[in-house]
């Protein structure tokens, strides 16, 4: 699927972003973040955080739960540096710049992917899906919390109209379902273990894949 999005344009928004993203999305997110977290948590192991950004969610995960997190934006990855070595965060293995489709890590390295409001801020989010599903180990989860496309209604008007400024502000607010249950169907070797709403107003959703 052609890209909407590019690279360069998301790395400089989330560069931009990165002063006050705590503030602005810290308890808009914040429920989609506890939930992932609590899934990853009772899988254990080894996870890898993709969109890490300022490390905002690091010191929600168990303390015995091993942690790498990749994000694309140099200025969000000073910020989770900063949090890891002010709370000595000594789970925490990696945070590293990385592209979330071409990831430096070898096949089948992970228990669980968590993947919190990233898949619609890639350019090219089934090459992303594709990579995560590699890293995994079989029988892992890919674990991802994120903004759902309306399929009609006013919120499907307001979401198309509002995309040409969410593209500059470095994420896509139309994507759509299908989008998702296609790659799937299309990658074959994972299966949809649960699709939850969050709040706000089930605008987010909790999905969960399994590796075989």
């Amino acid at each position: 699927m052609a890209e909407d999005i590019d690279r360069e344009g998301v790395e400089k928004a989330y560069g931009r972003w990165a002063p006050v993203y705590d503030v602005v999305f810290g308890k808009v997110f914040d429920h989609g973040r506890q939930s992932t977290i609590a899934e990853a948590d009772k899988i254990g192991g080894r996870i890898l955080d993709v969109g890490v950004g300022t490390g905002l969610s690091l010191s929600d995960y168990s303390r015995s739960t091993k942690l790498c997190g990749v994000d694309i934006s140099e200025p969000m990855l000073r910020r989770a540096q900063q949090r890891v070595r002010a709370q000595r965060l000594t789970n925490v293995e990696t945070l590293a710049v990385m592209d979330a489709k071409n990831l430096a890590f070898s096949d089948c390295f992970f228990d669980a992917v968590v993947a919190q409001y990233v898949i619609t801020a890639v350019p090219d989010p089934e090459a992303a899906l594709d990579d995560f599903i590699r890293v995994l180990k079989p029988g892992g989860e890919l674990i991802l919390v994120n903004h759902i496309g309306a399929e009609s209604g006013p919120r499907r008007v307001f979401e198309l109209a509002f995309a040409p400024l969410a593209r500059r502000l470095g994420w896509r607010p139309e994507f759509p379902w299908a989008r998702l249950t296609g790659w799937a169907e299309k990658h074959g070797g994972v299966s949809l273990t649960e699709r939850r709403p969050m709040p706000p107003m089930g605008h987010f959703s909790l999905i969960r894949f399994r590796k075989s």
